[in-house]
């Protein structure tokens, strides 16, 4: 598939690469054409890697994600245009992590709404998935550099948009029973608010290589 990321920080430049090396084509999408991250990523990357504005990307692409920082998302994907996005699977991978009080930071969820349902309501056309927001940006795409099994959740509204997101998530290394789906776009929410816990785990830990896994009872206990 044709898939834009746009944002050019470690997670988005992490999950182009891996997209690419599953055998997708990438545009790294960015606020200028020349943006120098970008830039050097795709002189890194090879075949099927390309850079260009946040509009230029959306408007290539089948699929869009943003891995842009989450307080200045809605302003970028207003950029890509959301004629670029309509129809669109949107695979919202970003936290709205608010630094303005120093660390740990807050998340913003302005009357508790999260950044994943302002990105679906700002843009009611495109079809939001929120997901791989739990975890580092390796664990992210490498999954088996963990041992044993661990959980990536998804969520959202389109049914069709979250079965595409689980195949791309299988194509990193995820597997099918590791992919859980816990409903609608409002269920961000507590994706989101994970984060303050996780920065806390990887204080305790020293390191952000981990990630957690539910454990269900088996069907007869």
């Amino acid at each position: 598939m044709r898939i834009a990321v746009l944002g050019t920080g470690v997670v988005g430049t992490s999950v182009g690469s891996r997209l690419v090396e599953t055998g997708h084509e990438v545009r790294m999408g960015s606020r200028t054409a020349g943006n120098e991250r970008a830039v050097a990523w795709v002189g890194t990357t090879g075949a099927g890697a390309s850079g260009g504005t946040f509009a230029d990307a959306a408007a290539w692409a089948e699929v869009v994600v943003n891995a842009t920082g989450g307080l200045v998302s809605v302003e970028a994907l207003t950029a890509a245009g959301a004629e670029n996005l309509a129809g669109k699977p949107l695979l919202d991978i970003s936290n709205p992590l608010d630094f303005s009080g120093g660390f740990p930071p807050t998340v913003a969820q302005p009357d508790g709404r999260s950044l994943g349902e302002l990105i679906q309501d700002t843009f009611p056309a495109a079809r939001v998935v929120k997901t791989l927001n739990t975890m580092s940006a390796d664990v992210m795409v490498h999954p088996r550099a963990l041992p044993g099994a661990h959980t990536v959740f998804v969520a959202g509204d389109d049914a069709g948009a979250k079965a595409l997101v689980a195949g791309l998530l299988r194509g990193f290394g995820w597997a099918p029973d590791e992919i859980v789906d816990v409903g609608g776009i409002a269920a961000a929410r507590g994706l989101e608010l994970y984060l303050p816990l996780w920065l806390s785990l990887m204080g305790t830990f020293g390191s952000p290589a981990f990630n957690v896994s539910v454990v269900r009872a088996r069907p007869d206990e």
